[in-house]
Order: structure tokens, then C-alpha cells, then sequence
């Protein structure tokens, strides 16, 4: 068989596939989901703590939920749902036997019509809406699954949820190239003292001679008072993990995923974002004590880093 025989095979093939794929689009994959709890004040302040968001409009007698919060009232937890349908499982196995056994989530689609308040009842109903055609992407070759989820409290419409996916199979790796150097920081005239600082071994955060406002990262001007007068305070080093995020995709040269990107809250209260060093990704947790150190990623570059302890 020529190779132009056996592109034309494999296209066929593919097109094939595709339609068995297609029929899936327009199946019920929940249908009248209720949602476990109903829209309530503690999660709606749990969201707004961890995302720090202080808009008034999301506390007092009138409060509404944060719009974005739209698919976090639907989630079944740990426990899951026991009302959903088996379209999506279906789906899944048809395309694990085809050898697309990898999945990530690539981008989500939300269209709010109506605020949520403390006390709605929310129930759902999803529907496979697209499955794709076979794609190339530097992950692999898959198709995207979109799953379109229409929420709703007290019988109206409160907003559409679009969550698509990739299953696909692993592209193969290419053999392994030097190990590349991490991005240079930008040095300039606003910055500079930070980077003098840290090649002596010092954390140096900004203070106003005026207000007294600490800050970080380092800034012209104080964006309290806005005064260009500020001495430098050095840090002590300890602080604790504010928040985190483990980076799995995509991969960037000179890191190595998965890896913990924190946002280090200061004993001084200023915060920043950091790596965790001396734990595994996954035991970084939020509280999580850390103390500065310096980390020398190459012979020409060093940078301040937290370390923590599992103890």
C-alpha cells in the first residue's frame, strides 16, 4: 500500500470513528440534578475568602452569589451524583478502546441570567453537545468532548455551563534536549534594590516613609498614599502558604511538572508568589510554614525560595 493509500485509509477510518462519536451529541448526561446544598452564605464566603474577593455586593441581607460560582453549586463532592446518566461513561469507554486513554480539561464557557441568592434550590441538566473531529495537538491526537450544563433555580434559567475536554492519545517523545536555562528576571530602575538584595541574601520589601504601607512586590510609588518616599524593611524570612497551585500543563522550559507555585503570606503581611521547596508537590498544603532560602538554579542565577517541612 502506498502512503497515499494509507492516509486515505486512516482518514476513513477516522471518519467513521467520528460518526459513531457523533452520536452521542444531544444525549442527556443529568438530567433534573439537584443540587446537594442550596445556594448558602458560608460557601458563597469560603469562594470570596479564597479567590479574594471583597465585593459588598456578595454579603448582607441582599447578597448574591458570585456569578462564577455557577457551576460550584452542581459539584457532588466526594460522594458524587447518583442521578447522572450513562451517556458520558459510554463515551469514555468508546473512545479508551479506540486508544484515546488520556483526558484534560482545556477550557470552560459560562453565561450568567440570573443571580443566584442565599436559599435557591439549583437543579440541572447537562447534555453532551459536541464531540469533535479527530485533532492533532502537541499534546496528541483526540477529540474534544463539550458538555453543556443549563442550571437553573426556582424554575428559571440562571446560566449555562460549557465544559470541554480532550481525550486523546499521548503524543510520542521526542528525545531529550539540554536542559534549558529558567527566564531571566526583567532587572530595571523600579526593581533593582530587590535584585541587590537578593544576590546579598536578603529579602527586602518596600515601606513608605509616609504611611508606613508595607509592599511587594516592589512598586514606584506607595498605592496607599501614593508618596514616592519609601525605605527598604528585610524580611525575616518565615511566613506561611496563603494559596497554591500545582502546575501539571503546560510544561515550560527549565521547570519540571508537577510542581507547587504558593503565594507566601510574610510574617510581615505583605504576600508573594514563590516556589515551595524540601516537600513534595502534593503535601503543600494552605498554612503550610515556610522559611526564605535561597535557591541557585544556575551559575549565573539565584532566587528566594520557601521551604517547608512535612513535620
Amino acid at each position: 500500500m502506498t502512503d497515499q493509500a494509507a492516509q486515505e485509509s486512516d482518514a476513513d477510518e477516522a471518519a467513521r470513528f467520528h460518526e459513531l462519536l457523533k452520536a452521542f451529541e444531544g444525549r442527556p448526561a443529568a438530567t433534573a440534578g439537584q443540587g446537594k446544598d442550596p445556594v448558602n452564605e458560608p460557601m458563597i464566603r469560603h469562594w470570596c475568602e479564597a479567590m479574594g474577593d471583597a465585593n459588598p455586593a456578595y454579603t448582607g441581607p441582599d447578597a448574591i452569589a458570585p456569578p462564577t460560582m455557577l457551576q460550584a453549586w452542581t459539584m457532588g463532592g466526594l460522594s458524587g451524583h447518583t442521578d447522572r446518566s450513562s451517556a458520558y461513561e459510554d463515551l469514555f469507554a468508546l473512545l479508551d478502546g479506540a486508544g484515546y486513554t488520556s483526558v484534560v480539561a482545556t477550557d470552560c464557557e459560562q453565561e450568567y441570567l440570573r443571580p443566584l441568592r442565599p436559599g435557591d434550590a439549583v437543579t440541572f441538566d447537562a447534555v453532551i453537545e459536541s464531540v469533535s473531529a479527530r485533532k492533532t495537538t502537541k499534546l496528541g491526537t483526540g477529540h474534544f468532548v463539550t458538555t453543556r450544563m443549563d442550571v437553573h433555580a426556582a424554575g428559571e434559567l440562571a446560566g449555562t455551563h460549557r465544559f470541554r475536554i480532550l481525550k486523546y492519545t499521548p503524543a510520542a517523545k521526542r528525545a531529550a534536549k539540554p536542559a534549558p536555562r529558567r527566564p531571566r528576571p526583567v532587572i530595571n530602575r523600579d526593581n533593582q534594590g530587590f535584585w541587590d538584595g537578593v544576590r546579598d541574601h536578603k529579602l527586602l520589601i518596600q515601606r513608605c516613609t509616609d504611611c508606613a504601607t508595607l509592599r511587594f512586590p516592589w512598586l514606584p510609588g506607595c498605592n496607599a498614599c501614593a508618596s514616592l518616599a519609601w525605605e527598604t524593611v528585610e524580611a525575616s524570612g518565615a511566613g506561611t502558604v496563603f494559596s497554591y497551585v500545582v502546575m501539571h500543563h503546560p510544561p515550560f522550559p527549565a521547570f519540571d511538572p508537577p510542581y507547587a507555585v504558593a503565594l507566601v503570606e510574610l510574617a510581615e503581611g505583605v504576600r508573594m508568589v514563590t516556589n515551595i521547596t524540601g516537600v513534595p508537590y502534593d503535601k503543600v498544603r494552605i498554612g503550610l510554614p515556610v522559611q526564605l532560602e535561597f535557591l541557585r538554579v544556575d551559575e549565573e542565577l539565584e532566587l528566594p525560595v520557601f521551604r517547608g517541612s512535612e513535620g
